[in-house]
């Protein structure tokens, strides 16, 4: 009898510890997350490649005085922002050995803004777009953290511009070790985590992974 009133107990222990689970995965959803019909709604995309993904986000709803760098993309309507190793994403062609050393021994990491005006969908042509509508306060804590990634001159107050991948585009040095097991999936993950989000960065590699995760939430919404 008292072997069954503790395994009751314990049964019951268990049980209260999932509830809260929940109801904390509950809240924290209902923080972020926006109505359909809410006007306040902000909406963001994630997109990814099969090993690449970046955050993209209205310029309208950004601001110079959180991210000065945006004053590079005077005409743009989006801007992407993606993070990675500071020799490997500028040179992604560089062989193997330029791989390695950006997954084990990575000497810095830079963010890489891209402007544009297009329609997101058909900008990003066959790559996969998940969009996430947000409250105002999660998307300011989503803008916090790409800002913070960026490593300012402190008599400039900004980040120093380097040529792009593409003529509409720039490499600005950035905070953080790239490396084989924080990626720039990782990244991304980190700063919806900073909104609230319920994504897990620290489960996150590869693009795969976090596609599954954005897979959840939006079902879930």
């Amino acid at each position: 009898m008292r072997f069954c009133r503790a395994e009751l107990f314990r049964c019951a222990a268990v049980l209260v510890a999932l509830v809260c689970l929940l109801v904390s995965f509950a809240r924290a959803f209902a923080d972020w997350t926006c109505a359909a019909g809410e006007v306040s709604c902000k909406t963001i995309f994630i997109v990814h490649n099969s090993w690449h993904a970046s955050i993209v986000i209205s310029r309208d709803d950004l601001g110079v005085s959180a991210l000065p760098e945006l004053s590079d993309f005077p005409d743009a309507k989006f801007i992407e922002f993606s993070w990675g190793d500071q020799d490997f994403f500028p040179d992604p062609d560089s062989g193997v050995w330029a791989a390695l050393r950006a997954a084990f021994w990575s000497g810095g990491s830079v963010l890489h803004m891209v402007g544009f005006s297009q329609n997101v969908y058909q900008f990003y042509g066959g790559a996969e777009v998940f969009t996430l509508r947000l409250t105002p306060a999660a998307l300011q804590q989503v803008i916090g953290h790409i800002s913070q990634s960026f490593t300012r001159d402190n008599s400039s107050k900004r980040a120093k511009a380097a040529p792009g991948l593409f003529a509409y585009s720039r490499f600005y040095p950035a905070n953080g070790k790239f490396s084989l097991l924080r990626t720039c999936n990782t990244w991304v993950a980190e700063a919806l985590e900073a909104a609230g989000i319920p994504i897990f960065p620290e489960s996150v590699v590869t693009a795969g992974s976090l596609a599954s995760q954005l897979a959840r939430l939006n079902q879930a919404n």
